[in-house]
């Protein structure tokens, strides 16, 4: 009986494979890919402290979609490699990563004793934290700024440090202004 083997763009797995080997390679793949989020994240995070003026141009370079690579960055930025869950998944940690950390380790830990899918954790955490009085919509409102150059290209690096658009950074800077910064996701 032959071994799983894996190429670039497939993964051929021989005719006799029992099933507990199946299920083994299935988890094995999950690993790595569940992994590879939080090294995406990593490697992010890294080259926006050491490389600034460079890592966006690298993150253009992966192939991968922007939005995506900048919640792996700021999922891994919530949680240092210390806090995060080693039974979960990346997929639960961005479930309660806008959480403060004493309750966002609380449900983690309560999602690893209960063996909660990402799915369930997300129902419990809407359940628990639901509040009907809040009814709140976001509203869009447009305004427009007289900057000079340099700020806009100050304004615009410290997004991009930060891993955001420059509206989303300007909206968390105002938020941080008037006290209303929860540590919520940018």
């Amino acid at each position: 009986m032959g071994a799983a083997v894996t190429r670039r763009t497939s993964l051929v797995l021989p005719p006799g494979f029992s099933l507990a080997e199946w299920k083994r390679v299935g988890k094995h793949l999950f690993l790595i890919a569940d992994s590879s989020c939080w090294w995406h994240g990593d490697w992010l995070v890294y080259g926006q402290e050491r490389y600034p003026g460079k890592y966006r141009q690298a993150m253009e370079e992966t192939g991968l979609d922007y939005k995506t690579l900048r919640n792996y960055a700021w999922i891994a930025r919530r949680f240092p490699a210390s806090e995060r869950h080693p039974r979960l998944s990346f997929q639960h940690h961005a479930e309660v990563a806008s959480l403060a950390p004493e309750e966002r380790r609380s449900w983690l830990n309560r999602a690893a004793r209960e063996g909660w899918s990402r799915n369930r954790l997300r129902h419990e955490l809407r359940k628990e934290l639901a509040d009907p009085s809040d009814v709140r919509e976001p509203r869009h409102v447009r305004l427009q700024l007289r900057t000079t150059a340099e700020q806009e290209t100050a304004w615009t690096r410290a997004a991009e440090r930060d891993g955001l658009e420059l509206a989303e950074w300007i909206t968390a800077s105002l938020d941080r202004a008037a006290g209303l910064d929860d540590g919520a996701e940018p």
